[in-house]
């Protein structure tokens, strides 16, 4: 996806606060919603990180996100901030993709030959280059459980594009089932909070001692949350 004027000016806003915050910045999209925009950012886990993006961890970097959004200044005007995780049915292209997919059954369009799909083994080096080794499952028939076959290895650098394939064969350290359940949406409303700031203000100005407000806390409304298609892989 080629990044608009906005959303580039969002990422180099956004891309040193993000990694300071221990993750990367996936993705960044700003678009139009009426008389608003859309801010919507993807975050990720680095490659050698094995933690989790939890909601918890998802809502410290929103708000961070948010913070550094009003400093910046980048965005005018009203807007709201969607920020998330990938969902399972991201394009992978990157290394840290495909590591963070190991052991998931894995689809891989190559630059050349065709398609290979298999049980992602591992992300390894050989000969100085980046290889993915899957492991492909040979179906048997109808009502036969298919058995692995023999581990194939692809270049990272022949790989045009991967997508995880939800599984539900049983065969595998990953289950599927439990992929197809995850999802968490925490959204956050400041409009409310801002109400009733600008009643507390309108009471202390009539006090002759009202504080100065920073006007950019009211030019937009938060959405934090993992997404509907829950954590990343």
């Amino acid at each position: 996806m080629v990044a608009t004027a906005p959303a580039q000016r969002v990422r180099q806003a956004l891309d040193p606060v993000v990694g300071r915050a221990g993750l990367v910045l996936e993705d960044v999209e700003v678009s139009r919603a009426g008389s608003r925009s859309v801010v919507r950012v993807v975050v990720d886990l680095a490659e050698d990180d094995d933690g989790e993006l939890d909601l918890d961890r998802v809502g410290e970097v929103s708000r961070v996100v948010s913070d550094a959004l009003d400093a910046a200044d980048v965005v005018p005007g009203h807007y709201t901030l969607e920020v998330s995780t990938p969902g399972v049915g991201r394009p992978m292209t990157l290394r840290r993709h495909f590591v963070r997919a190991v052991g998931r059954t894995v689809r891989v369009e190559r630059t050349e030959g065709g398609p290979v799909q298999g049980r992602l083994q591992a992300v390894e080096q050989v000969g100085g280059e980046d290889v993915i080794v899957l492991v492909p499952q040979v179906e048997r028939g109808k009502g036969r459980r298919p058995v692995t076959g023999a581990p194939v290895t692809v270049l990272l650098a022949q790989v045009r594009v991967g997508h995880v394939e939800v599984d539900l064969s049983g065969i595998g350290p990953v289950d599927d089932h439990e992929l197809l359940g995850d999802g968490h949406h925490d959204e956050h409303d400041d409009n409310d909070d801002h109400d009733d700031n600008d009643e507390q203000d309108e009471q202390d100005d009539s006090a002759g001692d009202a504080p100065e407000r920073d006007a950019q806390t009211d030019e937009h409304t938060d959405e934090h949350g993992t997404g509907t298609a829950g954590q990343g892989s």
